[in-house]
């Protein structure tokens, strides 16, 4: 918990930056997730919220709702759920994985889709280092099994010298070279 709180903090303030900074006219943009335009993409954000903070609490899956334009506050409340040292243990009733497991899928989530989000509205983005080995090392080992639920897409070809990024981004099936 201690080395992870730091990382989820991060990234999802990173996200929550970028979706203050998106305006009405952009939410029809694409992005790189193939399934959503930038409306979409935060409406996912949301209930990625909504649903680790359920899980942080060893509440039930949460469906996704409509877009409510609430993310941040959203956001804050998974991270107020998970820092209490008690969300780290045991597993998840909901999920039936290891809650370790669980923050590390959040923290791919929110360093993935910031991204994502970026790159839709064109504006820079460096994700930590360090959340990015971490989620790096993760799908390294967990990748099949997130194709299978359909997390990932196929991956992309990227060179083996590729920074970690785009080879995180290649991993779970997106184009590090993607533009609008």
């Amino acid at each position: 918990m201690e080395d992870m709180m730091p990382l989820m903090t991060r990234a999802t303030e990173r996200t929550a930056e970028l979706v203050r900074a998106v305006r009405q006219d952009q939410l029809g943009l694409p992005t790189p997730c193939a399934e959503f335009d930038v409306k979409g993409l935060i409406t996912h954000l949301e209930w990625v919220a909504a649903l680790f903070e359920s899980l942080g609490h060893n509440g039930p899956r949460v469906e996704q709702g409509p877009y409510a334009g609430d993310f941040p506050e959203r956001a804050k409340a998974t991270l107020a759920a998970w820092s209490r040292p008690e969300a780290w243990e045991g597993t998840s009733p909901a999920m039936g994985l290891p809650m370790t497991t669980l923050c590390h899928m959040y923290l791919v989530d929110m360093v993935v889709h910031g991204w994502d989000l970026a790159r839709a509205i064109d504006q820079g983005y460096e994700p930590d280092p360090e959340a990015v080995s971490r989620a790096l090392h993760f799908t390294d080992r967990m990748v099949e099994m997130g194709r299978q639920r359909g997390a990932f897409g196929p991956p992309v070809p990227v060179p083996d010298d590729a920074p970690p990024f785009d080879r995180l981004l290649g991993v779970i099936g997106r184009d590090p070279a993607w533009t609008a």
